[in-house]
């Protein structure tokens, strides 16, 4: 092969490697609401339910990757309507199950709603975890005993008080809400090891 074959082969084959789709988010869409992984850092296995309190959005997840995991949540609009019965626009009950895959084990978890995927969620934008009511509450987990809310500045539910070994799942019930709602917002989820651990990887 000539040299310039060579070049012009090597530049195709850079080409086609830059080409490279990486592999396909998993998405699932129930009653209207469409649900991904695309982010990374976690693997989306299955959604159900109708987002009742009594038949809440089951969303489980294997969670692979350290650090933040965010949930991408589209289709939340007027229509789909208000489903806990709360004063907010619109609303549902969700249980997430997460599935430890990363090898360390979780003492907490916590779950932080944002609009803006770089910027936490402020009081004005409306999203919240069904903020000024008392539906759906107490927030549950299957592993933590305990848990605290945060609205200012920023929308968060921390789980604590029990432990998530490597290999085990837990679940979390919530409530979502927002009174202007938009058509895409995204649920952070970050779970910790030991607070004597924390300046090493989460």
């Amino acid at each position: 092969m000539r040299a310039g074959d060579r070049i012009a082969a090597g530049a195709l084959l850079l080409l086609a490697q830059s080409l490279v789709v990486p592999a396909a988010a998993k998405t699932f869409t129930v009653e209207g609401v469409t649900f991904s992984d695309e982010l990374g850092g976690f693997t989306l296995l299955g959604v159900t339910g109708r987002g009742l309190l009594d038949d809440p959005f089951v969303v489980i997840e294997e969670v692979t990757g350290p650090g933040e995991i965010v949930l991408v949540i589209r289709g939340l609009a007027p229509r789909f309507g208000n489903r806990i019965g709360s004063q907010h626009m619109v609303g549902f009950a969700m249980t997430k199950v997460a599935i430890n895959r990363t090898g360390r084990p979780w003492y907490e978890y916590e779950l932080e709603l944002r609009e803006v995927l770089d910027s936490h969620s402020p009081y004005g934008d409306g999203l919240s975890f069904g903020q000024a009511t008392m539906i759906g509450r107490p927030f549950l987990s299957s592993a933590f005993s305990r848990n605290a809310e945060v609205d200012e500045p920023y929308d968060s539910v921390s789980f604590w008080d029990g432990a998530v070994e490597a290999g085990e799942k837990a679940s979390f019930s919530i409530v979502v809400s927002d009174t202007s709602p938009v058509s895409e917002f995204y649920l952070f989820q970050q779970p910790l090891r030991a607070v004597a651990q924390l300046g090493e990887e989460r």
